[in-house]
């Protein structure tokens, strides 16, 4: 009678525990990655739905959800759908997790792996994978761990498959961007091919140009925020894009949006690839790749800025000058040097000096009065200085093209032909070393085969001329590009004649002008006392065509201001 009314005990409360886990979910949960669609209808997330309907209708389980994923890799467990799931697991909500094989749970088979043995129990969840005959409430699971590192296997060989794609796709100098930047759009023909949209390229231009004019980002996002211009978000929402997540902000430029757009080559007409990288197929994060590493094919689509305006902004960008309090920047900005230490000189203003009483001083003098002098020079004296030589070169230029670039042809060789000549020479002893060890080579390699030298010989000698070919090989490629560095230079002389030609006259300057003709300006320590100062300036002109001096004479300077 007691075993008997045990045994109804346990009856009763099994069937209670029935009870209680069919008021649980039975969650479905399917998921689709980009792979997967290519296998077809097989993995679709409607064929999923029906075959785990019919499985929990067939076995009687009820209360039935879906937990959806369409699109997303199996090696990455931030999906939304499966976050649900867990959500709703965590809370004790679900009693069940059925899906239509191990696959669909996950790829990461260590990941997959602690879910069904240890996150999965601690919840008291059973998990079914049908297509696998896994079920946690049985204990025919043995294979599912080879099973489940197949699954990653298979995402592995994927991810080398869709790299191997992605490159000889970026070789081929197509772009792997999913998005073109803003300015292009995709060719209605071809939609690897990239043809400017005019409206968003007409501000790519203005931001371009903007900056060339001496506004900073933050400035230029203000512009453009306040003239309305919609920013690229807004821009390609308007057009039924769907580009980037709801949240982000559309109503104002952001300076790092403007940064961005200023340093892309693509706007240069090249197409460039694998400027970020993941470290691993499991991890999604995108990392930046060193620019050297990135692969640049020139001239695949119609450029929206020139090379001389790219250049122009990087050069302008390089100094990364501030904004004055007045609201303008001054063309001195990062330009200015101290022949002693080095350092630049920064411009002083302040609301309590007259524009005549702007100056630069020297920065590390201001650091330590100790360590260099002030080299103070009026920014008044200077920009008279520097208009006086520009306009001379300006006249010479005009007046004398050809003797001009004869003598900045003659200017650039003298820094170069020594070098220039003793590289080739290196370069062409080299190539004939090179083509020597060759025929050693094929020369110790016939006396091996034919008995003259031994073994042990041969792999030594051959040994010895592999690394000296090796090294002179690696010394042929530098002297090569050194060679054509500096034959390019040769190009920049008639480049900076086409610059100074587009000015008739010069009467005042701005970051454009100094950032297109001046390299830098070296100013050094005034010389003799207040009646008779002077102070030297260099003007390096930029490609290291010509170098001006000049002399600020401040008696002149001073008798000519009292005179006003």
């Amino acid at each position: 009678y007691s075993r008997l009314s045990e045994y109804i005990i346990a009856c009763c409360f099994l069937s209670e525990s029935e009870e209680i886990m069919t008021d649980k979910i039975t969650a479905l949960y399917c998921r689709l990655s980009q792979e997967d669609m290519l296998h077809g209808e097989s993995n679709s997330i409607t064929n999923q739905k029906a075959i785990l309907s019919k499985f929990a209708a067939d076995n009687g389980f009820r209360n039935t959800k879906f937990y959806v994923d369409d699109g997303i890799s199996g090696t990455t467990f931030e999906r939304d759908g499966f976050k649900a799931m867990m959500a709703d697991i965590e809370d004790g909500k679900v009693g069940i997790v059925i899906t239509k094989d191990l696959s669909r749970l996950g790829r990461d088979y260590l990941k997959t792996g602690e879910l069904i043995e240890m996150v999965f129990p601690d919840y008291d969840v059973r998990y079914i994978a049908i297509n696998d005959g896994v079920d946690t409430l049985k204990s025919e699971n043995e294979l599912m761990a080879f099973k489940n590192i197949f699954n990653d296997w298979y995402a592995r060989d994927t991810s080398k498959k869709i790299r191997a794609v992605q490159k000889a796709k970026a070789q081929a100098g197509k772009p792997l961007a999913t998005h073109p930047p803003y300015g292009y759009k995709k060719s209605d023909t071809d939609k690897n091919q990239w043809v400017i949209d005019e409206e968003a390229a007409a501000v790519v231009r203005r931001i371009f140009q903007l900056c060339i004019e001496g506004n900073g980002p933050t400035v230029i996002a203000n512009i453009l925020t306040a003239d309305g211009v919609p920013t690229p978000t807004a821009y390609y929402r308007s057009k039924g894009m769907s580009v980037c997540k709801q949240n982000v902000k559309t109503k104002r430029w952001g300076m790092a949006t403007v940064i961005h757009i200023l340093e892309r080559m693509d706007y240069l007409g090249h197409t460039v690839n694998f400027k970020t990288y993941r470290k691993s197929y499991k991890n999604k994060k995108l990392y930046e790749n060193p620019k050297e590493n990135w692969l640049i094919i020139e001239n695949t689509h119609e450029p929206i800025i020139s090379q001389h305006d790219f250049d122009l902004v990087q050069e302008i960008r390089s100094h990364k000058k501030r904004r004055q309090k007045s609201g303008t920047v001054s063309p001195f900005a990062g330009m200015v040097y101290c022949a002693d230490c080095g350092n630049t000189l920064y411009v002083g203003r302040a609301q309590t000096l007259s524009p005549n009483q702007e100056h630069m001083m020297c920065s590390t003098y201001a650091h330590d009065s100790d360590e260099c002098t002030a080299h103070y020079i009026r920014t008044c004296v200077l920009t008279e200085i520097i208009l006086g030589e520009l306009n001379k070169l300006s006249q010479f230029v005009r007046d004398n093209e050809d003797e001009f670039v004869r003598r900045a042809m003659e200017n650039s060789a003298a820094t170069q032909d020594s070098e220039m000549q003793t590289a080739r020479k290196a370069l062409r002893i080299a190539e004939k070393r090179i083509n020597e060890l060759d025929d050693l080579f094929e020369r110790l390699y016939e006396d091996n085969v034919s008995g003259k030298i031994s073994d042990e010989r041969f792999a030594t000698m051959s040994a010895r001329y592999e690394a000296e070919q090796s090294k002179l090989k690696a010394d042929a490629a530098k002297l090569s590009e050194t060679i054509s560095r500096k034959e390019q230079k040769k190009n920049d002389v008639m480049n900076f004649v086409g610059i100074v030609k587009k000015y008739e006259e010069f009467t005042e300057l701005t970051p454009e002008i100094m950032h297109e003709l001046i390299d830098r300006i070296v100013v050094h320590a005034p010389e003799g006392g207040r009646a008779n100062r002077t102070q030297q300036v260099d003007i390096h002109f930029r490609f290291n065509v010509v170098t001006a001096t000049a002399t600020a004479d401040f008696k002149q300077y001073y008798v000519r201001r009292k005179a006003v």
